[in-house]
């Protein structure tokens, strides 16, 4: 079960927050080098303050933070003796490319506020914050940051490298500059330089749309925050029982009959392809790739209640409310289903530049294993006719994955040693996987049993538990190489307001992150609880409201 109570829910499973025993001395090693460079790096770059505030601003101090206290961690950090200091005389230096200055433009956007500073974005002068597209071993995300009196430079491949190695800019000075507000300076930046590039290709976050309905302007504050952290995939669940959420001309009644509730009975929503549109066109501003996913065969009620014709019987069912699971199916031997499924995809992928379409493929309890087999076996080809690469859910291994395919784990520690073998086979076949263990890294279930949102059938998952795991070496025979990364889903039957999303997101949602970008040797509960404590001050800057968990040792309020 993916998602949520049956009628009669299990029990809540106890759950172990021990960790693995690290089984080579060689890795004691690097923790202990890490810690120690923390040590090192917080003595000379964060023990002392920058004194005299710029002209017109008060004479405030602020401590240095320190290189190696971003999250997620970066690959390599060397401290170096002097910082930089961002003044009212700062320009930002970008290449002649449409690329760096888009960049660059974000980046001043980012700091005008706060700093009250002009900060212009030209292709001229010396010093100041230079961000600059050059070959090398950077890869296609990664980046060099280096700090020194005279300025910061950032230097990329490709355009997210730059992207990111701006977030790491970010992170490096006061938690004051997300304010939309002047503050008192000074905005220093710690000197050394960072060299940083992602350990999986694909760092993902799922928002479900379809329990309840979030407006655009609510995916985009939520794709500001994964930015943030260097994520590069937002998968917008759009279609599921309980409502149908994107516009399709040719068959409209999906958004605006299969749209028109949620769950408790709300009026529901859908996205036009203008939102649609607008929704993708942000994302690229913030280097993530939009991930649509149409649920199928089950999870259909909201499309069956819509079109009498999709139904075996030729009956609608009414439009759902609840939260059961596995009731529905399109009818898989009817030719119109594959028009139906043919028309939505070929929509779909025409607004979506994007190289993935998830196409579900779980909890498809009321379809047959033959017709599930036979279901995939005629949608996966439709997927590739448009021009993209299908996502499933890991059921999608219980058929024939695509060559090219990518099936999402969901499963638990519980989850039987027969279906783990069945995803392990696939993987040893050449399907890779993004991890999403739901006791682990589903945002929506509960912190504790006092949490007010959430559910909790995969289990309670503090922040220890969600961080605290490998996605290389978590399920047992699958060859590293067969992951390509992780994704945090945050499913919504009982949230319903950007407040909810934060809740449950915040401090969990950075911990996937470094999971997925930072090299596993960096993983490490006892520091990162320390990096994510500091984390806390830019939130409250940026009014993302988040659980405080007693695992984190926050700074006091």
């Amino acid at each position: 079960m993916r998602r949520h109570h049956r009628t009669t829910p299990p029990a809540i499973r106890a759950i172990s927050t021990t960790r693995a025993t690290r089984t080579t001395r060689a890795t004691h090693v690097t923790r202990m080098t890490r810690a120690l460079g923390s040590l090192l790096l917080v003595a000379a770059t964060g023990a002392f303050a920058v004194g005299a505030a710029p002209a017109g601003h008060a004479g405030t101090q602020r401590a240095v933070s320190p290189l190696d206290q971003v999250v997620p961690a970066p690959a390599s950090v060397t401290a170096g003796r002097t910082a930089y200091r961002i003044t009212s005389g700062t320009h930002i230096r970008v290449d002649d490319s449409r690329e760096a200055r888009q960049v660059g433009a974000y980046l001043a956007d980012l700091l005008r506020p706060s700093t009250g500073y002009r900060l212009p974005v030209t292709t001229h002068g010396q010093g100041g914050i230079r961000l600059r597209l050059a070959k090398g071993s950077f890869g296609a995300e990664g980046y060099r940051l280096d700090s020194g009196a005279q300025g910061v430079t950032i230097t990329a491949r490709e355009p997210a490298g730059l992207f990111h190695g701006v977030q790491t800019l970010r992170q490096l000075l006061p938690a004051a500059v997300e304010k939309k507000s002047v503050q008192p300076g000074p905005w220093p930046v710690a000197g050394g330089t960072v060299q940083d590039s992602p350990r999986y290709a694909y760092r993902g976050a799922m928002l479900d749309v379809s329990r309840h309905f979030f407006t655009v302007a609510q995916v985009k504050r939520y794709i500001d925050e994964l930015a943030l952290y260097k994520y590069n995939a937002l998968h917008l669940h759009l279609s599921d029982d309980q409502g149908w959420r994107i516009a399709i001309d040719s068959w409209p009644r999906l958004a605006t009959y299969g749209g028109s509730t949620q769950v408790g009975g709300g009026q529901g929503g859908y996205y036009t392809k203008a939102d649609y549109k607008e929704i993708v066109r942000y994302a690229a501003s913030r280097h993530l790739e939009v991930v649509p996913e149409i649920d199928m065969p089950g999870h259909t009620n909201a499309a069956l209640a819509s079109y009498a014709e999709l139904n075996c019987d030729g009956v609608a069912p009414p439009l759902y409310t609840g939260i059961n699971v596995g009731f529905s199916s399109l009818c898989v031997h009817k030719e119109i289903t594959y028009d139906f499924v043919d028309d939505v995809i070929r929509e779909l992928a025409a607004l979506t530049p994007g190289r993935h379409l998830h196409i579900g493929g779980d909890e498809a309890h009321s379809t047959s294993h033959d017709d599930y087999v036979k279901f995939m076996d005629r949608v996966q080809p439709i997927v590739a006719r448009y021009g993209k690469t299908v996502i499933g859910w890991h059921q999608l291994t219980g058929a024939t994955p695509a060559k090219g395919a990518l099936v999402q784990y969901w499963g638990l520690d519980s989850t039987s040693a027969a279906e783990k073998a069945q995803v392990a086979r696939a993987a040893q076949n050449g399907t890779g996987l993004i991890m999403s263990p739901a006791d682990r890294v589903y945002l929506d279930m509960k912190y504790t049993k006092d949490t007010p949102l959430g559910l909790a059938w995969a289990g309670y998952v503090e922040v220890k538990r969600s961080y605290d795991w490998d996605p290389g070496g978590h399920l047992p025979g699958v060859p590293a190489s067969a992951v390509r990364g992780v994704e945090a889903p945050l499913w919504s039957e009982t949230l319903s307001t950007s407040a909810h999303i934060d809740t449950m997101a915040f401090p969990r949602l950075p911990g996937v992150a470094e999971l997925g970008w930072s090299p596993a040797a960096t993983h490490d509960w006892d520091t990162y609880k320390v990096r994510l404590a500091a984390q806390a001050p830019r939130w409250d800057a940026l009014g993302i409201g988040y659980h405080r968990s007693p695992q984190v040792p926050w700074p006091a309020q």
